[in-house]
């Protein structure tokens, strides 16, 4: 086992990774306790504050590493930027979605969506990269679509808030490959890049005295405050972990926060199940063991 501050050698896993992956999924498992909190104020407001409280945690942790020469460089790079442009409008729809979702009552929609989510990763792969897929991942994909057409046709339409999540994440992980820099100097690159326009929304709601920030209660300020905490530091934790671990343990870590959330969508919001989710959860997590399942029998190149 490697040392908890060292990255992993020779294809393994270090503890320190681990460790660090282990925070960020279970922060990311009990945020739906924290975006209930905030179920009363618009998800747009939300947004807004997630990005610019960010903005100064993503410039802390990058000086403490001295890692800032990276984002000068970017900021001035055309090419870069523009691929900036394009991973943060991802994740904005990705959190704005999120928000949404658990503030009105869908939790469980946001769960299958993160559930689905490492499958359209693999077949974005296989159609985009051409990467080829064993026969099981292949079922997996499949099963997962069986499932998502239950819930379809159970509720007469496409399961939007699932899909929106599965979809906006999933090409927004596409794309972050692409982009020439670290992994928190490219958060830090987003943040900035969606700054003005959220700073601009916070202005004008202030204007007209209809914003939750220094308007409203202390505790809605508070809150507010603290979307930057819960925004940067799972994402930058993470990333740090994440290039400790070998791919097949980042893989069956990911479903530490869907199951999480759909546990306390079930057992803390009572969010109501139906006949639908209850053959199409069970679909999926059969799709999840299959996928996981050759991962681990697919021999190391």
């Amino acid at each position: 086992m490697a040392s908890t501050n060292s990255p992993a050698t020779d294809g393994g896993d270090s503890l320190g990774g681990f460790l660090y992956a282990l925070a960020a999924y279970l922060m990311w498992g009990v945020l739906p306790l924290f975006m209930k909190a905030v179920a009363h104020i618009p998800p747009v407001e939300v947004l807004a504050h997630r990005v610019v409280w960010s903005v100064p945690i993503a410039l802390a942790v990058l000086l403490a590493l001295g890692r800032t020469a990276d984002l000068r460089a970017a900021l001035t790079t055309p090419r870069v930027l523009a691929m900036g442009a394009v991973t943060a409008a991802l994740i904005s729809v990705n959190w704005g979605i999120y928000v949404w979702a658990i503030g009105t009552g869908h939790a469980l929609d946001a769960a299958l969506g993160y559930y689905i989510n490492p499958l359209f990763s693999v077949f974005l792969g296989a159609v985009l990269l051409r990467e080829r897929l064993l026969p099981a991942q292949w079922a997996a994909i499949a099963l997962a679509s069986a499932a998502v057409l239950i819930l379809t046709v159970e509720a007469g339409r496409l399961p939007v808030v699932a899909l929106g999540l599965t979809l906006s994440w999933g090409l927004y992980a596409y794309f972050k490959r692409s982009l020439p820099i670290g992994p928190n100097q490219g958060f830090t690159l987003e943040v900035l890049l969606l700054l003005g326009p959220a700073l601009g929304y916070m202005v004008w709601l202030l204007a007209r005295g209809e914003g939750h920030f220094l308007q409203a209660s202390a505790t809605d300020t508070a809150l507010l405050l603290s979307c930057g905490l819960v925004t940067a530091v799972p994402l930058m934790v993470y990333a740090n972990g994440a290039k400790r671990l070998r791919l097949t343990t980042i893989a069956m870590m990911q479903y530490i926060a869907p199951t999480m959330i759909f546990l306390i969508a079930v057992f803390v919001f009572d969010e109501p199940m139906g006949r639908g989710r209850m053959i199409a959860f069970p679909m999926i997590w059969a799709a999840l063991v299959l996928f996981s399942g050759s991962m681990l029998r697919r021999p190391r190149a």
